[in-house]
Parts: C-alpha cells; sequence; structure tokens
C-alpha cells in the first residue's frame, strides 16, 4: 500500500502555516500518485526555471519505488506574500526501508490569489542534494538490495546488485540483530556528484570507494541507511576489494540501531571490517600490511585508534593502519571470546547515553577485563597475527 502525506504543522501557528502544509501535502500525495499535473501546480507558475527542474526531479524519480513520501513542517517565517519554511522530507522505498530516510529541506513558498506555491526547494542546514536531483535514476532490483544509479551502465548497476546480493547473507550470519536483511545502493555519476549527496568536499572522499550515510540512534529509532558509492575508487577495485567494501557497508546498515554516540570508531568500523573479512583466508601482512610495514619499523601503536584517525582526508597509510588496528581488536575479542560476545559487546557499548564510560563498562561486563588489559591484550595479538 502506498502511503501519501502525514505532514504536521507547529504548533501555535497562523493560517498561512496550515495553508502551506496543505500545498507540500498536495505535492506529496501527487508523487505517490504519480500525478506529473498534480506535482508541478505546487510550484509557482512565475518561477519559471524551477518549474522545468521540478519536472526533470519528477521524472528523474519516474522508475524510482517509492512507497510513502511526507513533509513535517518544522517552522515558517512569513513576511507578506512571501514566507520560508523549514521542512523535514521523508520517504521510503517499497519492500526496502523499514524506516524514513529524513532529509532537511527549506522551502521559499510565495502567496497568489489566496494560495501558497513552492519558489525554491533547496537542503536544509547541513544536509545534501537527492540523487534524483542529480538526473535520471536507473533501477535495478537485486534479490536483497536495490541499486539506483545515475550516469552509469546497467551493467555496472547490475554487477553492484550482484554484489550485494552477497553481502547481505554474509552479515547475516555475522550479526544476530534484526535489520532489514535488504541494502540501498545509490551510484551517482562521479566523485564530484557522491560528495554532492553528501553535502561535502570532493577531496575527503576522492580515495573512498563507498560510504554509508545515516544518523545514529534517536530515540529508539533508526533512520534508514542508504550505501553511497564513489564509482572511480570503486571502479579499479577487483572482486574481493569490491566484495569486501559492500559487505563493510552493508554491516552498517545491519548495526545502525545499535551503533550510538557511545561508539568508538574503533569499534563500528572495525565490526564492520571484522565482518567484511570474517570468511577471508588472510594471514600476517596480508590482514593488515600497513600495521605490519609499521611494525618493522619498531613502530608500535600505543593505544587503540582513536576517532580522529579514521577522517576521510587522513593520509592513506594512516587511515588504513586505523582500519586494520579496529578490525583486529575486533578479531581478538571474536577469538578469545566468542562472536557472540563480540556482538553483545558492541551493543553494550552502543547502549550508553554518552561515550564517557560506555567502552569501559562494556568490557566490564560482557569481556571482564579493563580498557588497559585489553589494550595490552590487543598490542600482544598484533605482534602474534603480523609477526
Amino acid at each position: 500500500m502506498l502511503v501519501a502525506s502525514g505532514c504536521s504543522a507547529p504548533p501555535g501557528t497562523d493560517a498561512a502555516t496550515g495553508a502551506i502544509q496543505r500545498t507540500l501535502d498536495r505535492r506529496a500525495d501527487a508523487l505517490i500518485d504519480r500525478d506529473e499535473g498534480g506535482y508541478l501546480a505546487a510550484v509557482d507558475p512565475a518561477a519559471g526555471e524551477l518549474l522545468a527542474a521540478e519536472r526533470r526531479t519528477y521524472r528523474n524519480l519516474t522508475d524510482v519505488p517509492v512507497r510513502s513520501w511526507e513533509y513535517t513542517l518544522r517552522d515558517v517565517d512569513r513576511s507578506g506574500t512571501r514566507a520560508t519554511a523549514r521542512a523535514e522530507l521523508r520517504y521510503r522505498m517499497a519492500g526496502y526501508d523499514t524506516a524514513p530516510v529524513i532529509s532537511a529541506r527549506t522551502l521559499e513558498l510565495t502567496e497568489r490569489d489566496g494560495h501558497w506555491y513552492v519558489s525554491a526547494d533547496r537542503p536544509g542546514e547541513g544536509d545534501a542534494q537527492l540523487l534524483w536531483q542529480q538526473g535520471a535514476v536507473d533501477v535495478v532490483h537485486g534479490r536483497r538490495s536495490l541499486i539506483l544509479g545515475v550516469g552509469q551502465d546497467n551493467a555496472r548497476l547490475r554487477e553492484i546488485a550482484a554484489a550485494a546480493d552477497r553481502a547481505v547473507p554474509a552479515v547475516d550470519e555475522a550479526w544476530p540483530g534484526s535489520w532489514s536483511g535488504r541494502v540501498v545502493v545509490l551510484v551517482p555519476e562521479s566523485v564530484e556528484s557522491m560528495a554532492g549527496l553528501l553535502g561535502a568536499s570532493v577531496g575527503s572522499y576522492r580515495g573512498i570507494a563507498a560510504v554509508t550515510t545515516a544518523e545514529t540512534r534517536r530515540e529508539g529509532s533508526s533512520p534508514a541507511d542508504r550505501v553511497i558509492v564513489n564509482p572511480d575508487a570503486y571502479g579499479v577495485l577487483g572482486d574481493f576489494g569490491r566484495r569486501v567494501i559492500l559487505t563493510h557497508e552493508t554491516t552498517h546498515v545491519a548495526t545502525r540501531a545499535d551503533t550510538s554516540g557511545a561508539t568508538p570508531m574503533w569499534l563500528s568500523e572495525g565490526f564492520s571490517d571484522w565482518v567484511a573479512y570474517r570468511d577471508a583466508d588472510r594471514a600476517g601482512g596480508q590482514a593488515a600490511p600497513e600495521l605490519e610495514r609499521s611494525l618493522r619499523r619498531g613502530e608500535m601503536p600505543a593505544a587503540l585508534p582513536e576517532d580522529g584517525d579514521f577522517a576521510f582526508d587522513a593520509e592513506a597509510d594512516e587511515l588504513a593502519r586505523a582500519y586494520e588496528g579496529g578490525r583486529l581488536a575486533c578479531e581478538l575479542i571474536a577469538e578469545r571470546w566468542g562472536e557472540r560476545k563480540l556482538t553483545d559487546f558492541y551493543r553494550a557499548v552502543g547502549e550508553h547515553e554518552r561515550r564517557e564510560g560506555a567502552v569501559e563498562d562494556a568490557m566490564n561486563e560482557v569481556l571482564s577485563v579493563t580498557p588497559d588489559e585489553f589494550g595490552a591484550l590487543w598490542r600482544d595479538y598484533v605482534r602474534e597475527r603480523l609477526r
């Protein structure tokens, strides 16, 4: 069943806010009903460029399986016949999303003859573009995946669907938690387009093959994740590298509800890498080549990686060492205490309301060690694993 709009106006607002709400509701209803005329009727007839852009956007969405599309108004600033509305767009893909994707939007509206029309629609502060604003979206349905691409060869999208379909059961085997068991992958035309979807600079993602974007848990809910592929970096990987990348990102999708602000990067990234490499037969330096090089130089990390070590704009070797260090920490837990203890530990950390004390308490409750004891075990494990 398709779900149309459910826009709610902020309390204590004037009649204009209710009228703006109804305009956005009609726009959402028309999109779900595949009514192009109704969708465009919400656009200011005097905004010719916007009208053309919205027509392209609507048509770019033609094959995208949108199940619901809703606007929630946060506030409205009105000055005469002009208004600025800050809203949340919430939408779901049919058969894939158990929770909505949330996108902040800022809309300019104009009143004409007693009706409010959209005269501008742009990302809200800190938010980003939507894929269908970048071009016509090609859709490939996998068995456990939905691939949405812009400017991509259909054969490449099918290959990504096949890799994603292999990633989902691999994650299911390693993560006993409840999740949708499906993944939505966005494949923009270029790394520049990828940066536009993330609201970030191109340089931050040029060497990154894929990322997963979503907020961490809010009040027990988990907004839907999207895996975004960098077509340039992903394209130069071999079959093994592509499998690792998509399994890693799919793990982030599966664990999102149990990941919070209390979860350190070494654990969230290390666990996802552990799942991705779990069935790979790689020993010694093949498992962690950058850490092995450090050991050969006599440079043993003094502690587990800090969050800042995972910055995408870090030097490639430093970033690799951070991921390798986190993965070997999770590998240590799985080998010494068992895989179930590893997932129990991950959840226990994420259940904390804040970072302070989260790892310490979880290590004590689940692993019966202190952080200092675990750090010493980890350093010994790294030496043994990579010697």
